[in-house]
């Protein structure tokens, strides 16, 4: 294949109703396949919900029992990754033959992970990745992902990662995903401000990789007009920095671009940064990817 068409989704989800965020994603999913993507990209959060704005009753040293409330309803939004809202993205996925990053909050035991699915259409939901680092107030509402959520998941076109929001600043996160050979770097992502296009644009250069970012577009309604929260700038970038499409401003919408994945082999020409680039004699990075349990049993030598 030499060349595939993407879509990035910018949407606001309905927070606290994630059915009607389900609903919402799957008119949006629709359309981007109808554009002929073979890979959609969902913001940060989008199922589940980001509340910006939203303090939880949070001071230092003490909580409220509004802001336990608030977190309850926040809790019974977030979904879990063997259940319906996934698998019906998955269905949608097989339906359309498409492949899905989604932006989700995941529930696991008691805690919430801010999460991207990775969802194929003949295999359903084959990786996830947890966000490593929630950032600020998030680390109120959101525990931390291990190394044993970083994958590159291959398809039949490219290799796709993952990097959710600000992970895009770790240095050392984006070099151990550029190893193993992300050709598609997916970003799911919160933040609307200008700077953030810098970045994109870094990194698609920095990785020599194709760079898919989608943003929240959410407004509050309460208010006349309505006050806009987060502004979009979804954007889709080429591996030597060009903008192939966005950043898309001022509401909802779906962002494609047809990548020409020649692109990939002409970037390294002058620049790989695992590779040529590199100087393993003065600089290595050691990756920890085991998965880290609070609770670890083991089974001692039978008993005479």
């Amino acid at each position: 294949m030499t060349s595939v068409v993407v879509a990035a989704v910018q949407a606001g989800s309905v927070l606290f109703d994630t059915p009607a965020t389900l609903e919402k994603a799957e008119r949006y999913v629709r359309e981007a396949a109808a554009s002929g993507a073979r890979l959609i990209v969902l913001p940060e959060a989008f199922l589940g919900g980001y509340p910006k704005g939203a303090d939880f009753g949070i001071v230092v040293g003490s909580r409220s029992p509004e802001g336990r409330e608030l977190f309850r309803r926040y809790r019974e939004a977030a979904v879990t990754l063997d259940g319906p809202e996934v698998g019906r993205l998955a269905e949608l996925a097989a339906e359309l033959d498409v492949h899905l990053v989604a932006g989700v909050i995941e529930r696991d035991g008691g805690t919430l992970y801010c999460t991207a699915v990775f969802i194929d259409p003949q295999h359903g939901l084959v990786a996830h990745h947890r966000k490593l680092m929630p950032t600020a107030a998030e680390r109120y509402l959101w525990g931390q992902g291990d190394g044993s959520t970083m994958p590159a998941v291959r398809t039949g076109f490219a290799t796709l990662g993952a990097a959710i929001c600000w992970e895009n600043y770790m240095p050392l996160f984006r070099q151990s995903m550029y190893a193993k050979g992300v050709e598609i770097w997916c970003a799911p992502t919160v933040d609307d401000r200008e700077q953030w296009q810098a970045t994109m644009r870094h990194i698609a250069l920095e990785g020599r990789c194709f760079v898919v970012s989608a943003n929240q577009y959410l407004t509050d309604t309460s208010t006349t007009p309505a006050t806009v929260l987060i502004n979009g700038g979804s954007t889709i970038i080429s591996p030597l920095g060009e903008i192939l499409a966005g950043p898309l401003r001022t509401g909802e919408g779906v962002l494609v671009a047809e990548l020409d994945l020649a692109e990939l082999d002409r970037g390294y020409f002058d620049f790989d940064s695992v590779g040529h680039y590199a100087r393993p004699d003065i600089f290595t990075l050691t990756v920890d990817e085991s998965p880290r349990h609070t609770v670890v049993r083991r089974s001692g030598p039978p008993r005479s």
